[in-house]
């Protein structure tokens, strides 16, 4: 028997959450199938201007030995971390796969780009923050002796010119899901904020801060979190980025990578990170095969969720995951 918690828990999470295909309404089901039209727009739209980029499109990994640690990322809330036994090895699904660019990158793609399954069991208190799903699907880009600043201005051109085509191709759809009016075209270059100016002027509520009084995407540098970021040790800077979306909140999250094997294993053991699961990106480093790249990964579903002006990511998937709750499909 569950316990009184668990199935008060269960009773909330049902409340004003997504549902399952089956059981929407006809007019749920119409702004669904426009959703996915969007959807279909999107991923069309993204793929062939990475390939018109010279990008090379790789397919994705579902589960390996190496996985993105997910630590110590701050605004990480993974509940476990899902591994199993095949031939004998330890195996992980894929909660990006930023160890598998890093290398591909460094080795055979300069520039590279996948739609990667993530896998993240998050907590169950996230099941009504609207923008978290235990597994969804992530636009992962790298490029070789790229710079932080290369990449932000590549995707900042890349939704900029999104938006605006998506207003012209599908008006009918964006002005039915009531978004055409108040979806607008960005303007570039977007703000830039360093996240320990932020951190010193609003405290621990500096995301909310933002997220709330932004009136277009931002830029969130200098956060402090895996050991693949990279940092300067004698500044305590670190080269990543982060892009916030008014009102929904963190959409993409890249880096400068760090290379050098000395660097790499201080951070591990610093962090705690086991080397042990990270064997192949450690050797590459140490023979100096580990080349210097940048890059990011970017939620589909959160990206098509504010396109569209959902209310939960959940509602752009097909088959809603969310924390906390399981349904048949």
């Amino acid at each position: 028997m569950k316990p009184l918690e668990s199935l008060a828990f269960e009773k909330r999470s049902a409340e004003n959450l997504p549902k399952p295909l089956d059981e929407l309404s006809s007019v749920e089901i119409e702004n669904k199938r426009l959703i996915g039209k969007v959807t279909t727009y999107v991923l069309k739209y993204l793929s062939s201007k990475f390939v018109d980029y010279g990008f090379e499109w790789l397919l994705p990994v579902v589960f390996s030995k190496s996985t993105d640690p997910l630590w110590p990322d701050p605004g990480a809330s993974i509940d476990k971390k899902v591994e199993f036994e095949i031939y004998g090895e330890t195996v992980r699904t894929t909660s990006s796969m930023i160890v598998h660019k890093m290398v591909a990158c460094s080795l055979a793609y300069p520039k590279l780009f996948t739609f990667s399954p993530n896998i993240r069991i998050e907590k169950r208190e996230r099941a009504h923050s609207g923008i978290h799903a235990y597994e969804f699907t992530q636009l992962d880009f790298e490029a070789r002796h790229a710079s932080a600043q290369d990449i932000r201005s590549l995707v900042e051109k890349i939704l900029s010119e999104l938006i605006e085509s998506l207003k012209k191709d599908l008006r009918e759809e964006l002005i039915n899901l009531g978004r055409y009016k108040t979806l607008r075209k960005i303007e570039t270059p977007l703000d830039v904020y360093d996240r320990a100016e932020l951190l010193k002027k609003y405290g621990d509520s500096w995301e909310n801060k933002i997220i709330s009084s932004s009136s277009k995407p931002v830029w969130i540098t200098n956060i402090p979190r895996e050991f693949y970021d990279f940092e300067d040790f004698e500044s305590g800077y670190w080269d990543n980025y982060d892009l916030m979306l008014p009102g929904y909140g963190e959409i993409l999250s890249g880096s400068r990578r760090e290379w050098e094997y000395h660097k790499i294993v201080k951070k591990m053991d610093r962090d705690g990170i086991k080397r042990e699961n990270y064997r192949l990106l450690l050797k590459l480093a140490k023979e100096g095969r580990l080349k210097p790249s940048a890059g990011a990964g970017m939620g589909i579903e959160r990206l098509v969720q504010w396109l569209v002006g959902a209310k939960h990511v959940g509602e752009v998937q097909p088959f809603p995951k969310i924390p906390g709750v399981v349904y048949e499909l």
